[in-house]
């Protein structure tokens, strides 16, 4: 599906029937293939958009999947950069593409990581966690970020309520929540979870100071908005 080297509609069947990490364990030889990958338009808007504030010591991409955005933390960071995801297949692909990078398994709700990174980016993974998750993911990245520490993630403009995507988006959310409801273990993704102000509140609770830069390059909307934004949270420096 998708392409000649992407997974058939059997294949993802069976990834949204088995728990989130199995799932991608399954997709992992496949998934570079997808849609689901982060486009290189948007990895290098987000490139372009920190270049100026950096450089940066070390890198962590966090759900790193199978290393797309790795080559933005090594182009923007000077020192080592980091991978953690908790699917094993995933990571495996992501050690294949960038074996000179340092890779990590683990639940990113409890990053065992502490004042570490200088810059942590996350591309496509928000949807993986329901809004009550979001506070420990993003408290372990706050503890994660050497103070004065960046993280940074785009995300998009919801479409336009009378657009196609608006409700192929939907319906895609709620056979996910009909999905979950009827099979365990849950498989949580969901593309109308997080919205740019509830992810605001949530940073801002977690300790990080807020702003937003809007990504030219990937286009506006028709009310002249930006598609994209680029989401910049930053830890307090020590005084």
């Amino acid at each position: 599906m998708f392409s000649p080297q992407g997974p058939s509609l059997r294949e993802l069947a069976i990834q949204a029937l088995s728990s989130v990490e199995r799932g991608y364990d399954l997709l992992a030889p496949k998934f570079d293939h997808t849609p689901f990958r982060t486009p290189e338009s948007v990895l290098g808007a987000t490139a372009d958009a920190l270049r100026p504030l950096g450089p940066f010591g070390q890198g962590l991409d966090v759900c790193c999947g199978t290393g797309a955005g790795m080559w933005i933390l090594k182009t923007l960071c000077q020192g080592p950069v980091t991978g953690v995801d908790f699917s094993t297949g995933m990571l495996a692909q992501a050690r294949r593409a960038h074996p000179d990078a340092q890779w990590v398994q683990a639940d990113v709700r409890a990053l065992p990581f502490a004042q570490t990174f200088d810059l942590a980016v996350t591309f496509g993974a928000l949807g993986h966690f329901l809004p009550a998750e979001r506070p420990a993911l993003f408290a372990g990245v706050y503890r994660a970020l050497r103070p004065g520490g960046l993280f940074a993630f785009p995300i998009g403009a919801p479409p336009p309520l009378m657009s196609g995507w608006y409700w192929a988006l939907l319906g895609f959310d709620l056979a996910m929540r009909v999905r979950n409801a009827v099979r365990r273990p849950p498989f949580v993704m969901y593309y109308r979870t997080c919205p740019l102000h509830a992810v605001r509140n949530d940073l801002t609770a977690a300790g990080f100071t807020v702003t937003t830069v809007p990504l030219t390059a990937l286009g506006q909307r028709e009310d002249g908005s930006p598609r994209y934004r680029l989401v910049l949270a930053r830890k307090a420096r020590t005084p």
